[in-house]
């Protein structure tokens, strides 16, 4: 069974490796880390070690997704 498409989810059909890398080409690793200060942002970061822990931590995955939700938004209202 797939879920209804859902224009007023800005996380409808995007995936989590297209969330961190939108968010990493958009801020970098250093704010990242300032703002989610969790170790595979902090040190040595890569998608895949990231992809890895987020998968695995709800919660950090969720301030990510609400970081890339904020900015989606954020977008869409000044354009």
């Amino acid at each position: 069974m797939s879920t209804p498409f859902d224009p007023n989810n800005p996380l409808h059909g995007v995936t989590l490796e297209m969330v961190l890398r939108k968010v990493v080409d958009r801020h970098g690793w250093n704010e990242m880390a300032d703002q989610i200060p969790i170790r595979c942002f902090m040190f040595d970061p890569t998608i895949k070690s990231s992809l890895t822990f987020l998968r695995k931590t709800p919660w950090a995955r969720k301030r990510l997704e609400d970081w890339y939700v904020y900015d989606a938004i954020r977008d869409h209202s000044t354009s």
